[in-house]
């Protein structure tokens, strides 16, 4: 891993280590050691459910405490009737801060995870013999209304 990332660094590469489990990166000191020591920029998510162990990532990715409030602070205050979420991006350890990441409506229905949502949507693209872009687009449609 270690060897992969520095590689990729003499290339002007960027690697990239996605994972919804912070341990994946944590449990292992060579793969800890190997991402963060080369890792110029951090994006976090939603780190609430990780807030028991939130002292021990601090201290492994290096943040300070205003950082850390930043974090923390990722989708408590989102207004309720936009459709966006919440990611901290630190550059570097230069720049810092939490930043909305919103898309269309359209783009909301086409990818949400949410049941109620999901099955309004199903039911929709049955009623136009299976085009999921016309009920996405009828739904659309009548939000505007």
């Amino acid at each position: 891993m270690l060897s992969l990332l520095k590689t990729v660094r003499k290339f002007f590469g960027e690697a990239i280590v996605v994972t919804q489990e912070i341990d994946d990166i944590i449990d292992s000191p060579i793969v800890k050691q190997s991402i963060i020591n080369n890792s110029d920029c951090k994006i976090l998510l939603d780190q609430r459910k990780y807030i028991n162990k939130f002292d021990q990532i601090q201290k492994m990715l290096g943040l300070n405490s205003q950082q850390k409030a930043q974090i923390l602070s990722i989708n408590l205050n989102n207004h309720p009737q936009r459709l966006y979420k919440e990611v901290w991006i630190d550059l570097g350890g230069t720049h810092s801060g939490v930043y909305a990441t919103e898309v269309s409506y359209s783009e909301y229905l086409a990818y949400t995870t949410e049941e109620k949502e999901k099955l309004k949507l199903e039911q929709l693209t049955l009623e136009f013999d299976g085009d999921v872009e016309l009920a996405i687009k009828a739904l659309v449609e009548q939000r505007i209304q």
